[in-house]
């Protein structure tokens, strides 16, 4: 059995978010799984400077986790500029370098926002980290959505449970 801790990470800030929703059905997917995970949402953080709050998530979340499942919208042709704060506030040596991280984009759009999944990959590569190579965009994902606020297009979970089942392997 796999003994990494994971963490997803929904990459906005935006209360309600489609990307909260689909961090949160990554999230239950992996506990499915049996493997030790977190959720990390970014709604209600203080990101504009490295302060206590940005100290406890590193020691109770951020340093402790091997593996990272980065759920990212697609914010003006890139990611938003909560998650990079978010990132340029952590101590990145403890936190990011030589761990490993999925990508996954979320748009409303028709690229799943395959532009913003580059910009952040050419970000966590500055920071030493090996990204995964299965890079899902989700397109249209708020018409993925099914009435409970997941996704429920078969075929997207199918190609979901694939990427997850490569990540915990790598």
């Amino acid at each position: 059995m796999d003994s990494d801790i994971y963490t997803v990470i929904s990459g906005t800030n935006r209360p309600g978010s489609n990307t909260k929703q689909v961090a949160g059905q990554y999230y239950h997917l992996l506990q499915q799984k049996g493997l030790p995970v977190n959720l990390v949402t970014l709604e209600g953080l203080d990101i504009h400077n490295r302060n206590e709050q940005i100290r406890q998530l590193e020691k109770d979340i951020l340093i402790p986790t091997q593996k990272f499942i980065f759920i990212v919208p697609e914010y003006n042709g890139s990611f938003p500029g909560v998650l990079k704060a978010l990132i340029d506030h952590t101590d990145i040596e403890k936190v990011w370098w030589g761990k490993k991280a999925l990508l996954t984009g979320v748009s409303t759009g028709r690229a799943g926002n395959l532009r913003g999944l580059e910009h952040l990959t050419g970000v966590l590569h500055y920071l030493k980290m090996n990204v995964h190579h299965n890079k899902l965009p989700i397109s249209v994902v708020n018409k993925l959505m099914n009435g409970e606020k997941d996704i429920g297009d078969e075929t997207t979970l199918r190609v979901i449970a694939e990427q997850l089942d490569q990540f915990i392997s790598f």
